[in-house]
């Protein structure tokens, strides 16, 4: 059984379902090309396959869980781990079993638990909000901008107005200087008739 376990075999083990599998292809591409012998490929092929998968049936699934990551050398088959509560082991593996190396990746799994919980309970929070009245509250901050866009608008209007008015005044306070001096000049004049008289 250690045969199997080994890297050589898992190499081996991929490279027949990739070969297999290329022949597959090649069986249905002859098929659907209608080149000539493709009849046979196809047979080849899916014969390659069906003992491909009779071989993966027979020899097991590999194990979904990465313990070795935690305990380096788990995943060799032939490795001497002694559990942790026979006490340190000897040897290179002292180290990687060692209860403190152990304690530190466990307190770094609590700290992540204790991330996701804050997180998880900020979801929590939010999901507790009410957003019923929020479409009402939208629709009025748009009514409030549109009205608000539109008071702007007239401002600028108004600014605009307001300097005409101010170009006007200046014009007619020109106008005025004007008339006052002509004024000036004809009261001056009435006044030298008045003296030569």
């Amino acid at each position: 059984m250690s045969f199997i376990k080994s890297k050589g075999f898992k190499y081996f083990k991929n490279l027949v379902i990739g070969v297999g599998a290329a022949i597959v292809l090649l069986g249905a591409l002859f098929k659907l090309e209608s080149w000539e012998g493709a009849s046979e490929m196809l047979i080849i092929g899916l014969t390659t396959e069906a003992i491909i998968f009779l071989f993966l049936g027979l020899i097991g699934p590999e194990p979904d869980y990465y313990w070795h990551k935690l305990y380096p050398g788990l995943d060799d088959y032939n490795s001497r781990i002694t559990p942790l509560t026979e006490g340190p082991a000897e040897g290179p593996m002292a180290k990687a079993l060692n209860g403190e190396v152990v304690e530190q990746q466990l307190g770094g799994m609590l700290t992540e638990l204790q991330v996701m919980s804050k997180s998880l309970s900020s979801l929590k929070a939010l999901q507790e909000v009410d957003f019923s009245g929020t479409k009402e509250q939208i629709k009025s901050m748009g009514n409030f901008y549109t009205k608000l866009n539109e008071a702007m608008a007239d401002l600028g209007d108004s600014l605009e107005d307001t300097k005409k008015y101010k170009d006007e005044l200046s014009s007619l306070n020109k106008n005025l200087g004007s008339l006052n001096n002509v004024y000036g000049s004809m009261l001056s004049a009435m006044a030298n008739i008045g003296k030569t008289n």
